[in-house]
């Protein structure tokens, strides 16, 4: 390999309100409480073994969320764990999809059945599709005619029509920009006439309120500090006066509650976050978030609403001193203080925004290696 997959997945592998606006916020804000998040740590019983860069999604036709595989520190993993809003199971399945990291999957809503695509298993880039049936608790390979290209840490998530969309990814050599839809039983390539940047490991998240997809950040050989949306046709890239610290490995999902795309952690420079954010789709920008308490710092943990608890859940990732298996939930609390004050956009340069579908380099630059952890064995 160019470099050890491992450290790419592992380490590598919002507010500007006018002064009118402020005022008549602050005014209202006396004169009614307002309802603020908060990070709650959950006790469930016999949690699963701490574990980073697993796949997780919320799978409405059991109404648990689904787990899968990821790596302990020494092993690729392919358990399959379900969470009831109380406790952690390991479920027994009859085949599995085989060992990986940096996968990722969602659920398709057309089908009804979660999708799961691509990974690495500690030597192979994978491309295989394996779908999970809520009503069987069963996985099935899929045998797709058209696949995407084998990657680690595609971004996947519901398009508008409630398929499945898949984005992006490291293939070993290129970061890739290309865009797959599954239909049940195939991949069918998109050809948006506006793409993001090639990049993998962004934070990607879909209002389903809305329809519209929020994707953020991630490693990129192009500068993917920027955040995009996509309709369902097209890509477009936002111009937010505050945006979040430029991260990787974020973890991303949908509030109905909070009506945004929240946002939390990631690595930044060697550095993990455990900062929380809000896309505001309607002001177009991102608001930090000052939760009274906060899951510690970390990338590639897993992340989404739970539809039952009606909360957003987190588990897992891992810091440079190690594995979580913890599990938090975001719920709101109320309060009469106002949306606290913005943290300003780091400094960056600036990136253009292609007309057209750019092209992939043709030479990549060296993939990031932000943290000097040890290579897990092969």
């Amino acid at each position: 390999m160019k470099r050890t997959q491992v450290r790419y997945f592992s380490h590598a592998s919002i507010i500007l309100i006018c002064c009118c606006s402020s005022i008549a916020f602050a005014a209202s804000a006396a004169a009614a409480p307002f309802s603020f998040p908060d990070w709650a740590r959950l006790p469930p019983h016999d949690p699963p073994p701490a574990r980073s860069y697993l796949a997780m999604t919320y799978d409405p036709v059991s109404e648990k969320i689904i787990a899968f595989g990821g790596f302990d520190g020494t092993r690729y993993l392919n358990d399959t764990l379900s969470f009831d809003g109380t406790n952690w199971a390991q479920i027994a399945t009859q085949s599995a999809p085989p060992a990986r990291a940096a996968a990722q999957m969602t659920y398709d809503s057309v089908s009804q059945k979660v999708v799961l695509f691509g990974g690495f298993d500690g030597t192979n880039y994978l491309g295989d599709t394996w779908l999970w049936d809520g009503s069987t608790l069963q996985w099935t390979q899929a045998t797709p005619a058209h696949q995407p290209t084998a990657v680690t840490s595609p971004m996947l998530f519901p398009d508008p029509n409630g398929r499945a969309d898949l984005f992006g990814g490291f293939d070993g050599q290129f970061y890739q920009l290309t865009m797959w839809q599954w239909n049940g039983s195939d991949w069918t390539q998109l050809s948006p006439s506006t793409v993001p940047f090639a990049r993998a490991s962004a934070a990607v998240a879909t209002n389903t309120s809305t329809g519209q997809v929020v994707m953020f950040g991630g490693l990129a050989d192009v500068n993917p500090n920027n955040t995009w949306t996509y309709d369902g046709t097209t890509w477009t890239l936002q111009s937010p006066a505050v945006q979040p610290l430029l991260v990787y490995a974020a973890s991303a999902a949908f509030d109905p509650g909070q009506q945004g795309v929240v946002l939390f952690g990631g690595g930044s420079g060697g550095v993990d976050q455990n900062t929380t954010w809000l896309w505001d789709q309607v002001g177009a920008t991102w608001t930090r978030l000052s939760t009274p308490q906060s899951p510690p710092a970390r990338e590639g943990a897993g992340m989404t609403y739970d539809g039952a608890l009606q909360r957003v859940i987190l588990f897992g990732g891992q810091d440079n001193n190690g594995y979580f298996n913890d599990t938090w939930e975001l719920i709101p609390t109320s309060t009469p203080t106002p949306t606290p004050t913005a943290t300003p956009m780091p400094t960056s340069t600036p990136t253009p925004t292609p007309s057209t579908t750019p092209t992939p380099r043709a030479t990549p630059r060296p993939r990031p290696t932000p943290h000097p952890r040890p290579t897990p064995p092969r």
